[in-house]
């Protein structure tokens, strides 16, 4: 089968460690099931685990992928749940990884997954929009629907937009009924996030108009102080992620005085991902995506998360 692998590792060029070419198909053990892909889509997963984090280089050649959508062996046309682990809340399983991790990713023409991490696809979606949903949308419907502790419509900022989570959670907290806030140093990507629905975006630091219910995070320490100071009393900040750095200034007197909550979110479960699909079908939301090219071509889409020019997903078909 055709597949992308990362077959070398390094932390200062790491695209050359890319390889674009045919895998052994895999075989399928009892209690897992195989896909057959119609499409994948990019995260900057892929890029850590070429740059050798979270990826030990005795598990290489890995195929990468973590998002992807196709049709079981029995026809059946699912979307593939990246997490693999168990109880009932599989994020919280400390043997837990993501494919690409453990076991070959999605970034081919099949992928093998354990047979609960099978999803049935929605009519309303093409096979490139649910390719797109498993790790970034996940991770945002996650921030929103469950770790914020909001219950009802409220006022959500979105820190960095033009990131992979942050996209989805403006589209995702708009779909949901909530009043959007958003960030970013580049004028033309809040420009792009008010298309998508946000109610106000402003540059990185500006004041906002009013006080958040809840401010979804995931530049950490050039945006940490704002989150805080953005924050009403009891507020929550959920944090996914730190791209910008992770030791950020603690502030714990606006903290404690506040009583403002911090707290950390991971991805998601099946069911999670379940009525994230069932939310999109009930809302006709659709995810953004900036580039589709086949599978073929991968190269050219990681040279694009690479550099940064996407706004959207970066999919490949099958």
């Amino acid at each position: 089968m055709l597949a992308v692998t990362c077959t070398s590792q390094s932390d200062t060029a790491p695209l050359t460690g890319l390889t674009v070419g045919e895998r052994p198909d895999p075989e399928v053990p009892e209690g897992w099931a195989r896909v057959t892909l119609r499409a994948c889509a990019l995260n900057h997963h892929d890029l850590w685990s070429l740059r050798g984090v979270g990826l030990p280089a005795d598990r290489l050649p890995m195929v990468l992928g973590c998002d992807g959508a196709g049709v079981d062996d029995d026809g059946n046309e699912v979307v593939v749940h990246a997490v693999v682990g168990s109880g009932a809340d599989e994020t919280l399983d400390p043997k837990r990884s993501l494919l690409s991790e453990v076991h070959d990713g999605t970034l081919a023409e099949q992928v093998v997954v354990p047979a609960r991490n099978l999803v049935p696809k929605p009519a309303g979606l093409s096979w490139e929009e649910a390719a797109c949903l498993p790790t970034a949308w996940l991770t945002a419907y996650r921030m929103l629907a469950t770790r914020s502790g909001l219950t009802g419509p409220g006022t959500v900022l979105v820190q960095g937009a033009g990131g992979g989570v942050a996209t989805a959670a403006i589209v995702l907290a708009k779909a949901l009924g909530h009043t959007v806030f958003v960030t970013s140093r580049d004028e033309a990507k809040r420009t792009r996030a008010l298309e998508l629905g946000a109610d106000v975006a402003v540059a990185s630091g500006e004041r906002l108009p009013a006080k958040c219910d809840a401010v979804i995070e995931t530049v950490g320490e050039a945006t940490w102080s704002h989150s805080l100071r953005s924050l009403r009393a009891g507020g929550t900040v959920v944090v996914s992620g730190a791209t910008s750095g992770a030791n950020p200034p603690a502030d714990l007197n606006r903290v404690f005085f506040l009583q403002l909550s911090v707290v950390g979110s991971t991805m998601g479960t099946r069911d999670e991902l379940e009525a994230m699909l069932a939310l999109l079908a009930r809302t006709g939301t659709k995810p953004l995506i900036d580039t589709v090219r086949p599978l073929a071509d991968a190269a050219a889409a990681f040279e694009q998360l690479a550099a940064g020019e996407a706004f959207g997903k970066l999919v490949l078909t099958v």
